[in-house]
Formats: C-alpha cells, sequence, structure tokens
C-alpha cells in the first residue's frame, strides 16, 4: 500500500502477510522488526502515519499489558517456601487485571484524542517501546530492553501428602491437626490434598469424621474458622491397605494420579507406623507411588533402629530405595523453639561468641523430664527405653547444635556438616560416666516395685568433645520419665572470676555465685542470665540475680506445635532438623558401650520412686564432676 504526501513517503512490503506479532503466546524483539527484505519508501503525512502506527501500538499493549499483569499477580504465583502465603492473592488479582485494563483504556482515549493532531513535517522519529507504568509502584514490565519480556511463570505446582498409619494416635491427635493449622494460617497451598492410610476399612467420610473432632483454628485469629475446617477436610481421602502394602500403596497411587490430573504433583509420604514396619511400607511407596511430575519425600518417626547394626540395615535398605535428600527422619522434640534458638542466640550475639568455649565454659547441662501418668506409661514400648527414644535423637542433637562450629551458611547440608563433627568428636561412653534409673511401676491405686525388665526410663551421663573448642568440659545429660516435674533446659554455666576480689563479699558459696545462660522451654519458655550484683543499702553484700526474658510476656503470640514446623520444613526442603545417615551412625557410637551392656544384663538400673528427683547415683556424678546439682 502507498499513500502520497508532500515531503516523504513509505512503502510497506505487503505486511498483511507478514503478522506483526508471530505467536500470541511468545513475544519477542524480532517478532515488531520488519522483515529485512522489506523496502521502506516514505509517503504521506507524518500525522496519517502516527496515527496508524499508534492503532498497532494500542493492540500490542491490549494483548501484552493484561497477560503481564496476570503473570505478576494471578494463578503463576509460585508457592513461596518463604513461609508466607497471601490468604487474598486471587482477589488481589483481580483487582491488578482490572487497574492494567483500565491503565491501558486510559491510554486508548488518549490516543483517539490525540490521532487529529498533525506531528510537524519532517518529524519522523518514534521509539517502539511501548511506555507502560508500573503497575505496583516497583515493577515495570517493560524493564527489559525493547520487547525482550520474561517467560512466563508456571502455576504453584500440586502437593499431595499422604499419612501412611492414618487412623492412630500420632495420626489423629497430631499430624493431622498439624497440616490443618498450616493450612488455616495459609502455609499449604490451596491445590494441597491429603490421603490416609491404614488397614481399616473406612471410606473418605469415615476419615474426615474421625479427625475433624480434633482440628482447632489458631487462638489469636479465628476468622472464617469453620469454612477452613469444612475446606480441609474436603481436600482429605482415604485408601484402604487391602490384603497387603502391595496392593494398597497400588490403590493409593491409582488414587493420587486421579486427584492430581495430569500435571501431577509433590509427593510427601509420612510413616506413621511401627518401627517393625517402616521398611516394608517404605519399599513399596519407592517401587509403586513416587511420582514423575515432582519431588518425593519421605518422613520417618523415630526410634530410627534398636541399635547401632540394626539402624544401619535400615539406613542401607532406604538408600537402595531413596536418595539422602528424599528423608526425612521426625523427631518432634526437635521442632522445639528452644532448639531453633541455639543457634541464633549464638550466632547472631556477640556478647556469646567470642566466649563460647572452654576457656570460659566451665560446663554445659542439658536437662528433660517428665513427669509420669497411667496414660504415659506405654511411651517406652518392649525395649526401647528412654536412651532410644530421647538421648539417641534430641538430646545428642541439642548438644551438637549447641557445640558446633559455625556453619558456612544456613543451608541445612552446611549445618548437618557441622553437627555430625561434633558426635564423632565425642568418645564412646564408659560405664563410670553413666547412670541409669528406672521408675517403680505403676497400677491405678498404688506403686509397685516389681517390674518385668531391665529397660531405663532415667539416663544421666558425662560427655566429653574431643576438640580444640571444648576439650575437657564436661556436658552433663539427663533424661527420665515420672519425675518432680516436666522441664526441658539447657544450663551453660561460666568459670569463676579469676582473683574475684569480692570473694569474701559473697553471701553464700562462690560456686553458686558463677554467672550461668539458662535457656528455657518447659514450663515457659525463657532466656534467663544470672549475675551478680550488690544488695541495696550501706553494707557491700553480693546477691545473683537473673536477668528474665520471658517469652509469654515479650510476645504475645501462639507458638505453633513442633509438628507443624517440622512438617512445614520438610515441604520447604529445609532438613538442617533432621538426622542425616551419618549423623545417625555417630550417635549410635556413642550409645553403644551402653545398650550392649543392658543387653548381657551387666548394669542394673537404680529404681527410684515417681514424682521424686531420679536415682541417687545422679547426683553423685554431677559432683564427681565439679557440678552443682540443680533441684527440679
Amino acid at each position: 500500500m502507498s499513500l502520497s504526501t508532500l515531503s516523504s513517503s513509505i512503502h510497506f512490503h505487503e505486511w498483511s502477510t507478514q503478522p506483526l506479532i508471530t505467536s500470541r503466546s511468545s513475544l519477542v524483539a524480532a517478532d515488531l522488526l520488519p522483515s529485512p527484505t522489506a523496502n521502506l519508501v516514505f509517503y504521506g503525512r507524518a500525522g496519517n502515519f502516527c496515527h496508524k502506527f499508534r492503532g498497532v501500538k494500542l493492540w500490542i499493549l491490549k494483548n501484552l499489558n493484561i497477560r503481564l499483569c496476570n503473570r505478576k499477580y494471578g494463578q503463576e504465583n509460585k508457592f513461596k517456601t518463604s513461609k508466607v502465603l497471601d490468604s487474598n492473592r486471587m482477589g488481589d488479582s483481580l483487582m491488578i487485571n482490572t487497574a492494567c485494563e483500565d491503565q491501558v483504556r486510559d491510554e486508548s482515549d488518549s490516543l483517539d484524542k490525540t490521532s487529529n493532531v498533525s506531528t510537524p513535517e519532517g518529524s519522523s522519529s518514534f521509539n517502539p517501546t511501548p511506555k507502560v507504568a508500573p503497575s505496583d509502584g516497583s515493577f515495570n514490565v517493560m524493564q527489559t530492553q525493547a520487547f525482550g519480556f520474561a517467560r512466563k511463570e508456571d502455576e504453584v505446582q500440586p502437593l499431595s501428602i499422604a499419612v501412611i498409619g492414618a487412623t492412630g494416635d500420632l495420626s489423629r491427635t497430631k499430624i493431622f491437626p498439624a497440616l490443618f493449622a498450616l493450612y488455616y494460617s495459609g502455609f499449604l497451598p490451596e491445590n494441597v490434598r491429603l490421603f490416609g492410610y491404614s488397614r481399616d476399612k473406612l471410606t473418605d467420610g469415615d476419615l474426615r469424621s474421625l479427625i475433624a473432632s480434633t482440628l482447632t483454628c489458631r487462638v489469636d485469629h479465628q476468622e472464617n474458622c469453620g469454612s477452613k475446617i469444612d475446606s480441609f477436610l474436603s481436600r482429605t481421602f482415604y485408601v484402604d491397605e487391602g490384603f497387603d502394602n502391595q496392593e494398597g500403596i497400588l490403590k493409593l497411587n491409582a488414587k493420587m494420579e486421579q486427584l492430581e490430573g495430569a500435571r501431577g504433583a509433590n509427593r510427601i509420604f509420612y510413616l506413621s507406623v511401627p518401627q517393625e514396619a517402616v521398611l516394608d511400607v517404605a519399599t513399596c511407596i519407592a517401587d509403586k507411588a513416587q511420582t514423575r511430575k515432582g519431588w518425593n519425600r519421605l518422613v520417618v518417626e523415630k526410634p530410627f533402629g534398636f541399635d547401632a547394626l540394626s539402624s544401619k540395615m535400615l539406613t542401607d535398605s532406604l538408600l537402595l530405595k531413596f536418595e539422602e535428600k528424599q528423608l526425612y527422619r521426625m523427631d518432634h522434640l526437635l521442632g522445639r523453639n528452644l532448639i531453633e534458638n541455639l543457634t541464633v542466640l549464638r550466632f547472631s550475639n556477640l556478647v556469646f561468641e567470642p566466649l563460647w568455649s572452654r576457656k570460659y565454659i566451665r560446663n554445659v547441662q542439658v536437662i528433660l523430664s517428665e513427669k509420669l501418668s497411667l496414660e504415659s506409661q506405654s511411651r517406652y514400648p518392649d525395649d526401647y527405653g528412654v536412651i532410644r527414644e530421647l538421648v539417641h535423637s534430641h538430646i545428642l542433637q541439642m548438644v551438637a547444635l549447641l557445640a558446633m562450629e559455625t556453619p558456612i551458611s544456613l543451608d541445612g547440608e552446611d549445618i548437618r556438616n557441622e553437627k555430625v563433627k561434633v558426635l564423632r568428636s565425642i568418645g564412646k561412653l564408659e560405664p563410670k560416666d553413666v547412670i541409669l534409673g528406672q521408675h517403680k511401676a505403676m497400677s491405678k491405686d498404688k506403686t509397685d516395685v516389681s517390674v518385668t525388665s531391665n529397660t531405663p526410663t532415667f539416663f544421666a551421663a558425662a560427655l566429653y568433645i574431643n576438640n580444640a573448642r571444648w576439650d575437657g568440659v564436661p556436658f552433663l545429660i539427663r533424661a527420665g520419665t515420672g519425675l518432680t516435674s516436666h522441664r526441658m533446659e539447657i544450663r551453660i554455666q561460666f568459670d569463676h572470676v579469676p582473683g574475684n576480689i569480692y570473694r569474701g563479699r559473697m553471701g553464700h558459696s562462690i560456686d553458686l555465685a558463677t554467672n550461668e545462660l539458662i535457656l528455657q522451654d518447659v514450663p515457659d519458655e525463657a532466656i534467663l542470665i544470672r549475675v551478680n550484683n550488690k544488695v541495696p543499702g550501706l553494707s557491700l553484700h553480693l546477691d545473683t540475680s537473673e536477668l528474665n526474658l520471658l517469652y509469654k510476656d515479650k510476645y504475645n503470640a501462639e507458638v505453633p506445635d513442633s509438628y507443624e514446623h517440622l512438617i512445614l520444613d520438610v515441604i520447604d526442603g529445609d532438613n538442617h532438623l533432621f538426622m542425616r545417615s551419618d549423623e545417625l551412625a555417630a550417635a549410635w557410637n556413642i550409645l553403644t558401650p551402653v545398650l550392649q551392656d543392658i543387653s548381657k544384663n551387666n548394669v542394673c538400673p537404680e529404681l527410684y520412686d515417681v514424682g521424686g528427683r531420679g536415682p541417687e547415683g545422679a547426683c553423685y556424678l554431677w559432683a564427681k564432676h565439679g557440678v552443682q546439682w540443680v533441684e527440679d
């Protein structure tokens, strides 16, 4: 086509046969450039040309501006694993899409108003890059050069979570409530699906009724609680085992594929099953239920084996079917806020790091005590006891986090690398440094001294870490059940002040006047620092006081359950609070001599009364290492 003009002209080489945009789904700069063979000869008035070009520009804006806004704000938002989701993001998307449409409409009106205004003759230059205002004040959809746009983001990847052993107490009272709490708070994607699997012959409705009574909303925000529970339950489905796990896992996979659709989903398999069933279920999952359209992760509850040998056999078998990065060994006690505070307090406060060594620290105590009720007597079934349940995982992990060197980053593998170095530096326990106890058996009416096994319910020991930072510093650990109170804390006692000029002014023993850092989780989460100060008055007397940070007074927020914390870490792929295979082996290596003595009946646990402070021998063990026993 051609347009006559007085001073300039343009000739388009059959633009109708070469579309300006070759594909609506992919727009690049080359699509907007004329063919190298096109002949450009300028005819016609510049004003008429600008009017026609602006029509093309308007068409481009209408097709791109809304699409780019959708790309940023619409359904394509990735599921953020930074643990913050906007529950109103769909409403925001609609608002922003409308704003984008209005923006294009406004520009259209502006173009129409100026279409009849002639451009001065000879002014033939123009900018082919559309000027699009940022939609949120910070993001410019045209920040790349010319028409080079970023590729459209994928939609949120669906997530499927299968709870194996769904009708058990742990699943009903802890796992499903934790999953609902995450869903209610917006930490699970809307396209999440939950699957229960067990031997019981149930329907979807039966499972929903079973877990509905255990679901509660946050105390601090209970908006739409009922509708959220209904929405969560509608995403919950049930599959029974059938004849065996081979058949049952196949049925589970078929159900998951049916609901996931062609796109598939990431999958988490939570094994809430007895220790003896873990390998069979895990093998069936590996062979018959892993997705190829996303990642697969396997959660295994403690204990992780019965001893070093059985643990190695279990680990080797799992690693034949799964990669190490897929395995998450769950110890719910490691999800407590105290555990996370260990590294935060040490590595983010300059006041502590220079003191964190044998030069200033006299001893470290790790204490975990529990009361006993009739309902809790079954906590340590058969021969597992307190060593396998608490010491092997929880206590030793606390010691490792407390004593490790600074990791090169917060990446899970970097932290686990440092933890395993600490565990490998701890020597094997000697019988002389260990005290075992067993609480007297209970009945509904009285305490009976008769016991049927030598399974310890109390464990106290002195550990030494053989490295340059901690050489000679005793780490005194004690864990037990049936004691005076429920208590979980870490006490770090510092050395005496050399040549203390106030020694004679202390109103009590100099041993009680040492500085102490106390990290307390139960009964109340707190950070305490014991310091010496002057007693008010005319005389010069010193006393020891506590600087107290009590979390419930400082922070008006509900503390999430430890299962919520750890399950969210599994979803995010954050594995620093889960034991790696080499950590597992190193921990068993520390405890193996004690476990062998128990199995050979070479040691006899000392009996103690329920509700007491434990075996008397533990007090002597503390005194042997020069540590004052702290009463419950």
